[in-house]
């Protein structure tokens, strides 16, 4: 048994209610560790559910608490009711990015992060030349490739449970496009190629207020289009029935995706991916097993016609192989292993980060 903390970003709950992809692997890993016996703390907004200890970090989650104006305060705050518990884990597996590296270069805590997001941003460059002695995971091996002076210590792919989707044998005549409205996930793609292949297309997704104006002149107008539905955010017995039942998920997108987690959801259905090439998807989809990968608007149309005839059962049976939370967490439970077994860490002086001392 392992004592660990998960530390959670608050700006969804644990689970999320609709949307939230880095709070929902949270999830099902915090839920899954506790199934195998470990002794679990779950650093999350009081509004989260679990069978972990819940330390609560806000009062909800903040973006949808309408008196939250400054995030960065209930994350710090967290940090000091996670210093004050310190003891009580024997690692700590944080979720909220680079924002713990100072005080964890000072602390004699053991942890790991992983590292949800992009990181093919310039301003990470300094970043990590300077905290290059922090261990962390990455979701993809592609998600590695701007960062190679970071200290990495696996790639776990994400998980789901089982039981969480249904696998559909069958599938209706139309294709789904679900994640957040961006412009980098390319819903005029999706839309585009539902009209040429001659299917309705629905898109269930959420719009950040970074992407409002984008969504309102360039995408909205777009939904006049006959066959094209907008269904804004679902939750999870939503997505079951979207995805179960559709031709194809149509994952367009622009930009290099670290993971993609509705590309297993879909799995989980028996729902091929129809998926452009970039970021993880090589490595995540199986080419005529799990779904297509594809290079332009003509390729994707005539996968949607191969994605009629397609092996759905193998789908689900891929999925069972390589996307389950059970492999996630055991994989996790190595990079904890590891950690706790190799020499305690002295702590780094400020300007020597990048020095591997193990």
């Amino acid at each position: 048994m392992v004592r660990i903390a998960q530390v959670s970003p608050l700006f969804e709950s644990v689970p999320p209610q609709s949307y939230g992809g880095t709070e929902r692997v949270v999830s099902y890993l915090t839920e899954e560790l506790v199934r195998q016996g470990h002794d679990v703390t779950l650093f999350a907004s009081a509004d989260s559910t679990t069978s972990a200890k819940l330390v609560a970090g806000s009062p909800q989650s903040l973006r949808l608490w309408p008196g939250s104006v400054d995030p960065l305060a209930h994350h710090i705050c967290m940090l000091e009711r996670l210093i004050l518990l310190t003891d009580a884990f024997d690692i700590i597996h944080f979720h909220i990015d680079y924002l713990h590296f100072p005080l964890s270069r000072r602390m004699t805590w053991r942890h790991v992060t992983t590292l949800h997001g992009r990181l093919d941003l310039p301003d990470l460059q300094p970043l990590y030349d300077e905290f290059g002695d922090m261990p962390v995971v990455s979701i993809s091996n592609d998600q590695r490739q701007p960062l190679p002076q970071a200290r990495w210590q696996a790639t776990v792919y994400h998980g789901l449970p089982p039981a969480l989707y249904t696998p559909r044998e069958q599938a209706e005549p139309y294709l789904v496009f679900l994640g957040r409205v961006s412009p980098e996930k390319r819903a005029d793609r999706a839309i585009e190629i539902a009209r040429r292949a001659g299917l309705p297309l629905r898109i269930a997704a959420k719009v950040d207020a970074a992407d409002r104006a984008y969504f309102d002149t360039e995408i909205a107008p777009l939904f006049d289009q006959p066959g094209v539905e907008y269904l804004g955010e679902v939750g999870e017995d939503a997505k079951n029935d979207l995805l179960g039942n559709a031709t194809a998920l149509v994952f367009p997108i622009d930009w290099a995706e670290p993971f993609g987690l509705v590309m297993i959801e879909a799995m989980a259905c028996g729902t091929p991916v129809i998926a452009w090439r970039s970021g993880s998807v090589p490595e995540v989809v199986d080419e005529g097993v799990t779904g297509f990968i594809v290079d332009s608007i003509e390729a994707a149309v005539e996968a949607v016609g191969k994605a009629a005839r397609f092996d759905r059962r193998r789908c689900r049976q891929v999925f069972e192989e390589r996307f389950t939370v059970e492999r996630m967490a055991r994989d996790y439970v190595s990079v904890y292993e590891r950690l706790l077994g190799a020499p305690t860490r002295a702590a780094v002086p400020a300007g020597h980060g990048g020095q591997d001392v193990d």
